[in-house]
């Protein structure tokens, strides 16, 4: 079956003007956090005993917690934002996603001004040269670029890791 488009199609400046006329929406900080990185540790300890690749718990656990985040800071700012880290996430068994939750936490505290949770300082909560997602092209690139935060736990990152669309 095929359909046909019965819509109006409209030039890029109706759009625009129909943007700008839009009712602005008011971002509700009592929602409070959806979902947190101990949330998201747990969902990558089932990845990982389900056999998936250390790179499915960066894609689905650390930029999935980075995604929470930027909603929960839009909603309500950095204290409501802090929240998506309150609670330690679990140890799921793997030194690099443990870490990385630790250095998102830190790289997101430093750039947003909040207190950092105890967790996040634990020393052990470090890796060795992990280069999640990262081809090997880009590896160069992820040693003179990845932020101190992630850096300084052994995960190393280009300045485009953490861009979302």
């Amino acid at each position: 079956m095929v359909m046909a488009f019965r819509g109006e199609v409209l030039s890029v400046g109706a759009l625009l003007d129909a943007a700008l006329d839009a009712p602005t929406t008011v971002p509700n900080p009592n929602l409070g956090v959806r979902h947190t990185a101990a949330q998201n540790a747990a969902d990558c300890d089932k990845l990982i005993r389900d056999g998936e690749a250390l790179d499915a718990c960066w894609r689905f656990g650390i930029l999935q917690t980075l995604d929470d985040y930027t909603s929960a800071l839009r909603r309500g700012g950095p204290s409501l934002a802090a929240e998506v880290f309150s609670d330690e996430p679990p140890r799921i068994g793997s030194s690099e996603v443990d870490a990385a939750f630790a250095a998102l936490a830190d790289y997101l505290s430093e750039r947003d001004g909040w207190q950092l949770p105890a967790w996040v300082l634990d020393p052990s909560r470090r890796t060795t040269a992990w280069y999640p997602a990262v081809p090997a092209i880009f590896r160069d690139e992820a040693d003179q670029e990845s932020p101190d935060a992630f850096r300084r736990r052994g995960i190393l990152i280009t300045s485009r890791s953490l861009a979302r669309a």
